[in-house]
């Protein structure tokens, strides 16, 4: 098992950096094009903003799960579709970018994000990369079955299926990773977040 999350690191190495690249490229333009981002975030942040106020999104564990699983598992699944997932993945990058830059306290806006962020933004990463290393896996399966000269329809989809499920498991390993970082990101956000930053400003 081991061996295969090794690989699985190891082999879809570009999938990882690319997704590490989109992300820390789409901080830095929505910190420093705020301003022009705000007509369009804006309203994301009051609504959010709202919905805690009124109850209607709680800050607890399950919440907080199952909104960030209900991100990475849309962003996995786009990967069928390639770039929507990386679309995925800037937005979140924009969108932190921009609610950094337009903080009044940047330090604050920091202790508030970095204890959970450390682990929720390697998940959002590895669910990108995962969902690159599924459309590989579309791609190859599909590739073989073109190519493949079996007269049986069942013979040519098990022979394409054999020259590209590796492909497939990774995407899979990758992701269980990325959904298993999420738990630990909302049992973090939820119960530790805040008193860690309360924490640390109150030495300020």
């Amino acid at each position: 098992m081991l061996d295969d999350i090794k690989r699985s690191f190891v082999e879809n190495k570009a999938a990882i950096l690319i997704s590490i690249a989109i992300l820390v490229i789409s901080l830095i333009l929505g910190y420093y094009l705020a301003g022009y981002l705000h007509s369009y975030l804006n309203p994301v942040v009051e609504e959010l903003t709202h919905k805690v106020q009124s109850g209607a999104l709680k800050i607890t564990f399950q919440d907080i799960f199952l909104n960030n699983l209900r991100v990475i598992c849309m962003m996995f699944a786009f990967g069928a579709i390639f770039c929507f997932s990386a679309v995925m993945l800037a937005f979140n990058g924009f969108f932190i970018g921009y609610y950094v830059s337009s903080a009044n306290d940047f330090f604050a806006v920091l202790m508030y994000i970095i204890p959970h962020g450390i682990f929720e933004l390697p998940s959002c990463i590895l669910a990108c990369a995962a969902s690159f290393v599924l459309f590989n896996f579309i791609y190859k399966f599909l590739k073989a079955l073109w190519n493949d000269t079996d007269e049986s329809i069942m013979g040519s989809l098990r022979h394409s299926y054999d020259e590209s499920h590796d492909k497939l498991k990774q995407a899979i390993i990758l992701f269980i990773i990325s959904v298993f970082l999420m738990v630990i990101a909302g049992i973090v956000e939820a119960y530790f977040t805040v008193p860690i930053a309360q924490f640390i400003l109150s030495l300020g």
